[in-house]
């Protein structure tokens, strides 16, 4: 959850710089005269609407001919993140940001001064126009936070919790400095996120859990920024504290996927990270993922929150933590817990990749097998919904 969907998670307007010259012979040399050539380097900064504001900022410098950038969300975090492409054609601005699966196309206005265009993360898209300024002018990088230390065990000092807007698409969890924010959540997600649970594993919610929506946004009580861990503990305290939420668990029989180890052994790659660090699942695409210092478990937990439509269940006896990358083509029933209709696959592209229990055993060495199995299951006790802050 946290290489932040920015989400940067993450279509334009037209300009001319052409001047149309008249029937004389010195038009052509006054044309090219006024006609201004249009230059990428330097920097750009614009505001980034995804229920929250991010400011972002674009750094480009030209290397032996060619245009190299790199990108912040300086709200999120003030790291750098490598430019995997970026182009000025013409008026016509594109890069593309691998890491965090976004994508820009944009129009540079005909002085130079701002790109007019659209961000782009999975299937969805934010406006976003870049003005050029000086070094003064840009806002400040952010020195990086300190982490929280890892024996914390944060509560919030402050916390609001606001209806959601029913018409915003899409759903962000985040860390922007040390605000916890989490934007158009239902307590479906809040509680499949922060336990670890599918939502089928929760038992006796009402209705309103899986169609009201909430904003959150709190300040936890301990100074540095939370890892992973303790991101889930203060939702966990948030259900508590804001929603009254209290539960208790059993174990049931359900219909599961179960994850066990293919033929040949699995084929991913040890992780050099420890175990107190950032551990990462994200998508730069659907069907594209990225984890970083996972077990099997996390792996399980990941693929049941984001991409499938039953618990999955670790059964691979495997606890050493991994790195790993896993590229598949989705199919209808996958990424609905999202929020995400995806197409059918097209069965005439040759090159699309398989299938994810085809991929997951080629390139994991992993099987997944939709089965029974006992999970664990939340049994809802009381709820409610939270008054106005």
């Amino acid at each position: 959850m946290r290489k932040f969907m920015l989400l940067v998670a993450a279509s334009v307007l037209l300009f001319t710089g052409v001047i149309h010259a008249q029937a004389t012979p010195a038009a052509p040399t006054q044309a090219a005269a006024t006609t201004q050539t249009l230059d990428l380097v330097g920097n750009w900064q614009g505001t980034l609407l995804v229920g929250k504001s991010l400011r972002v900022i674009l750094r480009v410098s030209k290397v032996d001919g060619k245009l190299k950038a790199v990108f912040y969300s300086i709200d999120q975090t003030p790291k750098p993140i490598e430019v995997t492409s970026i182009s000025l054609q013409g008026s016509a601005v594109t890069f593309e940001v691998k890491a965090a699966g976004l994508t820009y196309t944009g129009t540079m206005s005909p002085d130079g001064k701002s790109i007019v265009g659209k961000s782009s993360q999975g299937s969805q898209s934010f406006d976003l126009v870049l003005q050029s300024v000086t070094d003064d002018a840009m806002w400040p990088i952010p020195e990086p936070i300190k982490p929280m230390p890892a024996d914390a065990k944060p509560d919030f000092d402050v916390v609001t919790v606001k209806p959601g807007n029913p018409d915003r698409q899409g759903k962000v969890f985040t860390v922007q400095g040390r605000h916890i924010i989490t934007v158009n959540t239902t307590v479906n997600d809040l509680i499949t996120m922060s336990y670890s649970l599918n939502a089928k594993e929760i038992i006796n919610a009402p209705d309103w859990f899986a169609t009201d929506k909430f904003d959150i946004d709190g300040v936890p009580d301990v100074e540095g920024q939370p890892n992973n861990e303790q991101l889930k503990m203060l939702i966990q305290k948030a259900l508590t504290e804001r929603f009254g939420l209290t539960f208790h668990h059993e174990d049931k029989e359900m219909n599961v996927y179960v994850l066990t180890v293919g033929k040949g052994g699995p084929k991913m790659k040890l992780t050099a990270d420890k175990p107190s660090d950032l551990k990462a699942f994200f998508f730069t695409k659907l069907g594209a993922l990225t984890v970083t210092n996972s077990t099997m478990q996390d792996f399980c937990n990941g693929m049941q929150f984001t991409v499938l439509d039953k618990p999955v269940v670790d059964h691979t006896g495997i606890t050493d933590r991994f790195d790993f990358k896993l590229t598949w083509t989705p199919d209808e029933s996958q990424f609905s817990a999202m929020g995400i209709r995806v197409p059918p696959p097209n069965p005439d592209d040759t090159t699309a990749p398989p299938g994810l229990y085809t991929a997951l055993q080629e390139q994991l060495g992993l099987k997944m097998e939709a089965g029974k199995a006992m999970a664990p299951a939340m049994v809802i006790d009381k709820v409610e919904k939270p008054g106005a802050n």
